[in-house]
């Protein structure tokens, strides 16, 4: 629980003053509504020496998207409470825990100030307000319903930020198995082994063949790891300079698309971003054509990403949205019918949001399928490789009875 301390006024207009107890912000403001107070000024009751401990840890600190996300929230909380958009601003401002967006959200708070729309606002800062944030803002602004536009914009960013913890957090045990299997491979042959072998060299036998060709790559790998290192790094460098090329991010964009599972996941989770984006944006007021565009900028998959150009010139000349989609053989049977659905009903952006609910379920149980999957084969291979080098010990320690005496 945090103490905030408020300024607010009664029904009659009297200003109060005190402290309360509350979860978060939106639990203080709920608690202020119950106390029948329209809030002016609430803050956090701060204790001493935090401002240096913030300025401390201020350059290691980043910006995050559930930083951003929050930062809406509650910025919406504040102006549908009826506190000016400024005031709303100089509170955030105040509440902020790390340096850094403190500091943005006083630069926008200025701007703001100073005459700016608060759409042109965010604009100056592209690094964390994207393009959809800024026109939802935008279409809020010139509605008159702000705080309506940004209480959609949370919900549409804490299913992206939901989708992206659960795939995430499904990755994080078999990469971790890869990593602790793979340093257990490395110390078995590169510490272990050799002095193991030597033992049994020094002893004169013969070993056994599987040992021998052990012995080799653990030594190529002792000798010569700057080696593998640096044509790994070529490697990549090399990988990279492709796909800095246009051609080259499409032919592989295009290839992860015909990877089996793999490339169902790709373009499952693309159809989920495309259609909550475009569904969202529409159902803000933002125009159709500018809201592709801004759409065709979220996705990473460049061949996806191609198929909206056919789409905005489709729905130029007239054709809608439905059949250039169609037409790209990129988006799957089953979205396309319901765009179709969308657009013959005049509810595309409900639509489009019904999409975007389906495919992300279906992400899911991909991702829950793949993670299925890529465990035993992880466990597997790890079993495969220590166990080869534990028999190739073994059969080490059983070539002694050959020595003779």
């Amino acid at each position: 629980m945090t103490t905030y301390v408020y300024r607010a006024s009664d029904r009659a207009g009297v200003i109060q003053e005190g402290a309360l107890d509350a979860k978060d912000l939106t639990g203080a403001l709920n608690r202020l509504r119950e106390m029948d107070y329209l809030p002016i000024e609430i803050n956090p009751k701060q204790s001493a020496g935090l401002s240096a401990e913030y300025s401390f840890k201020a350059y290691f600190q980043r910006i995050k998207s559930s930083d951003v996300k929050d930062f809406t929230l509650q910025l919406a909380t504040l102006i549908d409470s009826g506190i000016p958009l400024d005031k709303s601003l100089a509170i955030l401002e105040e509440m902020c825990e790390k340096d850094k967006f403190r500091e943005l959200v006083g630069t926008v708070r200025k701007n703001v100030h100073s005459g700016a729309t608060f759409a042109d606002a965010l604009a100056r800062h592209p690094k964390h307000f994207t393009r959809l944030y800024i026109n939802m803002v935008k279409s809020g602004e010139t509605g008159g319903v702000l705080d309506k536009i940004l209480l959609r914009l949370s919900d549409f960013l804490e299913n992206v930020e939901e989708l992206k913890s659960y795939i995430i957090s499904a990755l994080i045990y078999p990469l971790l198995l890869m990593v602790v299997g793979g340093i257990a491979v490395m110390i078995l042959l590169t510490l272990v082994l050799p002095k193991f072998t030597r033992i049994f060299e020094d002893m004169g036998t013969t070993l056994p063949l599987p040992t021998q060709i052990l012995l080799v790559f653990s030594n190529f790998i002792k000798d010569y790891w700057y080696v593998i290192a640096v044509l790994i790094a070529i490697i990549i460098f090399m990988f990279r300079s492709y796909l800095a090329k246009d051609e080259g991010r499409y032919k592989w964009d295009s290839f992860k698309l015909r990877l089996p599972l793999w490339g169902d996941l790709i373009q499952k989770l693309e159809i989920s971003r495309f259609a909550r984006t475009f569904g969202t944006l529409i159902n803000s007021g933002v125009p159709i054509l500018q809201a592709l565009a801004i759409v065709k900028d979220t996705l990473t998959n460049r061949r996806i990403s191609a198929s909206l150009v056919e789409v905005y010139g489709g729905i130029k000349e007239g054709s809608g949205v439905a059949l250039p989609l169609k037409m790209s053989k990129v988006f799957p049977p089953m979205a396309i019918h319901m765009i179709i659905v969308g657009e013959e009903t005049g509810n595309l952006e409900t639509m489009l949001l019904k999409i975007a609910e389906t495919y992300e379920k279906e992400v899911r149980n991909t991702v829950k399928k793949m993670m299925s999957l890529l465990e035993p084969v992880l466990i597997l291979l790890m079993g495969v490789f220590i166990g080869f080098i534990v028999v190739s010990m073994l059969l080490a320690i059983f070539s002694v009875n050959e020595i003779p005496f």
